[in-house]
């Protein structure tokens, strides 16, 4: 029963983390290539201070996921 465990817990922090990934693609590197590469006038659309405070919060929630995963890893029982 141990392995079973282990392995739900293995399989909930690559989830965890996949989804840190993810925050860390839709939040930060897409909106950050949108406003240098002026995609559809992105850079026009939106602010650079507007742009900082959604990268902080997709940032932190991305850092909070990760951290969340590792947590996870840590009650794997040997």
């Amino acid at each position: 029963m141990t392995q079973v465990r282990n392995e739900q817990k293995k399989l909930l922090a690559n989830a965890l983390d996949r989804a840190s990934t993810a925050c860390f693609t839709v939040g930060i590197a897409t909106p950050v290539a949108g406003y240098l590469y002026n995609i559809g006038n992105f850079g026009m659309v939106i602010t650079g201070g507007r742009l900082m405070v959604g990268i902080g919060l997709w940032l932190f929630s991305a850092i909070a996921l990760h951290l969340l995963a590792r947590r996870v890893l840590k009650g794997l029982v040997p």
